[in-house]
């Protein structure tokens, strides 16, 4: 979801692409004499955590959104992955970062390119990832506004993994969503590792309240409803007008969101950069983590997700399976897509786990999840803190540019499903 300006419903007017415009399944084996993958195109890529004896086996996919109106619509969304940071082999990161509004492409492009880099130049990086992560996408913010770009209307939002020996941290800003796979006995159980920052939750609805944002869904704003009355329900069930963000007397910005990079005009009613940051102390029991765009999240829930990426060994598979059915669901509710962005990663051979000094809370399925303290008050349980740079050396950074991959779901007869080994 973005703003009214940017990402908005479609009329019905607009017809749905021809059966043409999709590459179909086909029975063509997997993967490409070359090695790479023939619906996305992709080697399997595989970068080791030497500190604990594992290896995280990733792909990704990212697919341009399907819009009537504006067939020659960029797509949005970005994505970077940069391994080895800081020369380290234990530090890795993973990131996706969707666009919107007029220059949404730029905002995104922006923090993908510099995300980075700030991360690597700040001492307290190693010593406290928490309160670099809060640091580093508050710059952002602060770089984004004195660069050329407009983001008076425009931003991203901006979901991040990132992986330090055996602890993944989780950094988010927006309705984009990081979920772990972890085994539970015989089973394997989606847990969330972002919520998503939208005006469903309570605790976010009243902080931008507070800031001075009316809170309102499009049929309450044209009349047809009571505007003194919550007409939302959750998330899941009342997606099609979501409650949005405006401004007292005026008819904007329209954010079906609360955080984000960029939007300065909408900071003036809440929205802000400050992040959300999950710890999770990795065990034998989780198996990969899914980092994506609200496209891919829109009609297919954590758990249905994690489900289908289970179904296949291959990560390029199943990224390709989720995007293909999270673009035909959105083609059966509406008349368009939004832009669709994945990454996979498993984390393979973990055979060890060194017990972590930080202070954790036991999830409902065993993930160990720790959150900073807050700086809006009880009911939000995240903060920002500022921290001082240096100049470490800036590791190589693989920015992967955005790639408009056909979608196709691998044929069914061919996929393998990850093994759960139990006992």
């Amino acid at each position: 979801m973005g703003c009214v300006l940017g990402k908005c419903l479609t009329s019905s007017r607009y017809p749905r692409p021809s059966d043409g415009d999709m590459t179909q399944s086909c029975d063509a084996p997997p993967c490409s004499l070359e090695g790479k993958h023939v619906l996305t195109g992709r080697l399997l890529e595989s970068v080791r955590v030497p500190s604990h004896n594992f290896r995280l086996e990733y792909s990704l996919l990212t697919q341009r959104g399907y819009y009537p109106d504006s067939p020659d619509k960029e797509n949005q969304d970005s994505f970077c992955v940069s391994t080895q940071m800081r020369g380290n082999p234990n530090i890795h990161l993973f990131g996706v970062f969707d666009g919107h509004g007029q220059f949404g492409s730029l905002c995104s492009n922006f923090v993908k390119e510099k995300i980075v880099q700030i991360l690597c130049n700040d001492s307290k990086l190693l010593e406290d990832p928490v309160k670099a992560y809060n640091s580093a996408f508050l710059t952002l913010n602060d770089e984004l506004r004195s660069s050329d770009i407009d983001d008076s209307m425009s931003g991203t939002t901006a979901i991040t993994a990132l992986v330090l020996g055996n602890t993944l941290y989780v950094a988010n800003v927006g309705d984009s969503r990081a979920v772990m796979a972890v085994r539970v006995g015989n089973r394997i159980v989606a847990e969330d590792m972002s919520h998503d920052q939208t005006p469903f939750r309570k605790d976010e609805c009243e902080r931008v309240k507070l800031a001075g944002a009316r809170v309102l869904t499009i049929d309450q704003i044209e009349g047809l409803k009571d505007p003194d009355i919550q007409v939302w329900g959750d998330e899941e069930t009342e997606g099609n007008d979501p409650p949005r963000l405006w401004f007292p007397d005026s008819l904007y910005p329209g954010t079906a969101f609360t955080r984000s990079v960029g939007d300065s005009a909408a900071e003036k009613i809440g929205v802000t950069a400050v992040p959300e940051v999950s710890v999770v102390e990795l065990t034998q029991n989780h198996l990969f983590f899914v980092v994506a765009s609200d496209g891919v999240f829109e009609f297919l829930t954590s758990q249905t997700v994690v489900d289908m990426a289970a179904r296949y060994t291959d990560p390029r598979d199943a990224c390709s399976a989720i995007a293909g059915e999270s673009y035909k669901l959105w083609l059966d509710h509406e008349n368009r897509t939004d832009d669709i962005t994945i990454i996979i990663v498993h984390i393979k051979g973990f055979s060890s786990l060194l017990q972590s000094g930080a202070a954790a809370i036991v999830g409902q399925n065993g993930l160990r999840i720790s959150h900073a303290s807050s700086e809006w008050g009880s009911s939000e349980p995240f903060c920002s803190i500022r921290s001082d740079f240096s100049d470490p050396q800036v590791s190589k950074h693989v920015g992967l540019m955005n790639r408009n991959t056909a979608i196709a779901v691998p044929s069914l007869t061919q996929y393998r499903p990850l093994e759960v080994e139990v006992g």
